[in-house]
């Protein structure tokens, strides 16, 4: 079991909150928002979402074994919390906000950790992986903690950030957005000492309106950066002045011309990437030149950590496909699954890259819903459509409703194409018109599940794998 974190007395005074002991005053080991995910000597926060009340799950958590819960003053008369505490010989921390005292909490947590180098990372696309890079470098150096997998929101951060521990040395934390002001709060709970900005493109449009409120929300990241922090932004962002334009710290432009190491870059199509890097061949598994940017996006935080100079070349012949971003999948056909996630900027990219592979066979291009893109939706499908319209794929799929905004252009530019929103019939004509040898791009957004193509298209193990034959 781990060792105490902190104190919940202590805690309870460092955010304010009003405690209520029943036990001789512990700590917790861990913290938890779903009480399915309670371990033993966790401290669990009750957060009341639209659908769900946590409130209602206080019994349940103390249940599996955590030790305290914080919640709400309404939470706690609505759900009779203090009998349930006293029945249990459990502690309460009650507060006016239980999503504000989680970060408040993990803000005061990672105070405590004084000389660990914090990195945060965010953009419209590309985060998880440069993440996962910069990680996968950094860590050859020096003893290094991350979110897992895309624990990036107001929930998620704090989250993550309680995973710190004595003996790192850097915490590189992704950082996401669903709404405005978002990063701005998850940024103060970090306050990087080094932040990096990806991009900026249409990705959760629906919630911001314009590309430009969408930079505001960005730049937050930098919003907590003292006089010798490093901001890090992307040289050949038409949004870099905009970026830099207020910032404490000092600026930095990355690319790939940023590096006087980088002697030169070789596509190997699905393979990856080749990299001269100082001398050294790098085989870069990644494939595409927006994997290749975020590697310099890595490159560019490693290098400021500073890391050793092995760890570039061992880092990046490390790094493997993450799950539905540009995975290559190998069987009857070649897929390139690229479906956990889709904006306008990701999805011209990954037509690009397949338009760039020099195959024998057939090229079939499934694209689906682009989602979150509120007013701008159509008009985005549309040009999506009109990409699609002049590349190289021979079939082009169309899967959703929202991306029937792209069948005009289908038509207008004698594509052949098929629409449907039903997946059972994408997947049986799908099913019927691949064959042995051909590659197949799968991108849409997550909540268009493409991935449930994949068995049928490769002839794996994974056949029929999560398909429901519904909508």
């Amino acid at each position: 079991m781990d060792t105490n974190l902190m104190g919940i007395g202590e805690l309870s005074g460092t955010i304010g909150g009003r405690h209520i002991s029943f036990t001789s005053n512990c700590g917790f080991s861990s913290v938890a928002i779903d009480s399915r995910c309670v371990n033993e000597g966790a401290l669990f926060f009750a957060l009341a979402g639209s659908s769900l009340d946590g409130h209602g799950f206080v019994e349940d958590a103390f249940k599996k074994g955590a030790k305290a819960a914080v919640v709400s003053l309404l939470g706690h008369e609505k759900f009779n919390l203090s009998d349930i505490a006293r029945k249990m010989e459990k502690d309460l921390i009650i507060v006016n906000d239980t999503l504000k005292a989680l970060q408040d909490s993990a803000r005061a947590y990672i105070e405590r950790f004084k000389n660990i180098i914090k990195v945060g990372i965010t953009g419209s696309s590309g985060k998880t992986t440069t993440k996962e890079i910069a990680a996968a470098i950094i860590s050859c150096d020096k003893n290094t903690v991350m979110n897992k997998g895309n624990f990036n929101s107001e929930t998620g951060l704090p989250l993550s950030v309680f995973e710190v521990r004595d003996c790192h040395e850097v915490g590189i934390f992704e950082l996401g957005m669903n709404r405005p002001g978002e990063i701005s709060e998850i940024a103060e709970v970090l306050k990087p000492n080094i932040a990096l900005v990806t991009n900026i493109g249409s990705a959760h449009i629906e919630y911001f309106g314009s590309k430009a409120k969408i930079v505001d929300e960005k730049k937050c990241i930098f919003n907590f950066l003292n006089d010798d922090d490093i901001a890090l932004i992307p040289q050949n962002d038409e949004f870099k002045n905009e970026l830099s334009q207020g910032v404490k710290g000092k600026i930095k432009y990355y690319d790939a011309g940023f590096f006087s190491e980088l002697e030169g870059t070789r596509s190997l199509g699905l393979e990856g990437t080749e990299i001269l890097w100082d001398g050294e061949k790098i085989h870069f598994a990644l494939p595409g030149k927006h994997s290749l940017e975020d590697a310099m996006a890595a490159i560019a935080i490693a290098k400021e950590i500073p890391v050793k100079k092995s760890a570039i070349k061992q880092g990046l012949e490390s790094v493997k496909p993450l799950f539905g971003r540009l995975e290559i999948l190998k069987g009857r056909t070649t897929v390139v699954r690229d479906c956990y996630n889709a904006n306008p900027q990701s999805c011209e990219k990954a037509i690009e890259f397949c338009d760039s592979v020099d195959w024998p066979a057939r090229k079939i291009y499934v694209i689906a819903d682009m989602l979150e893109l509120g007013e701008a939706s159509f008009c985005e499908h549309k040009n999506i459509g009109s990409i699609l319209a002049s590349s190289k794929a021979d079939k082009v799929f169309l899967f959703g409703n929202e991306i029937k905004a792209a069948a005009d252009c289908m038509t207008d530019n004698k594509k052949d194409y098929f629409y449907t929103d039903k997946i059972d019939v994408l997947y049986s004509q799908l099913n019927c018109y691949a064959k042995e040898g051909d590659l197949v791009l799968l991108k849409g957004s997550r909540g268009c599940a493409l991935e449930r193509l994949s068995g049928m298209l490769t002839g794996t193990d994974e056949e029929n794998a999560g398909f429901t034959g519904v909508n």
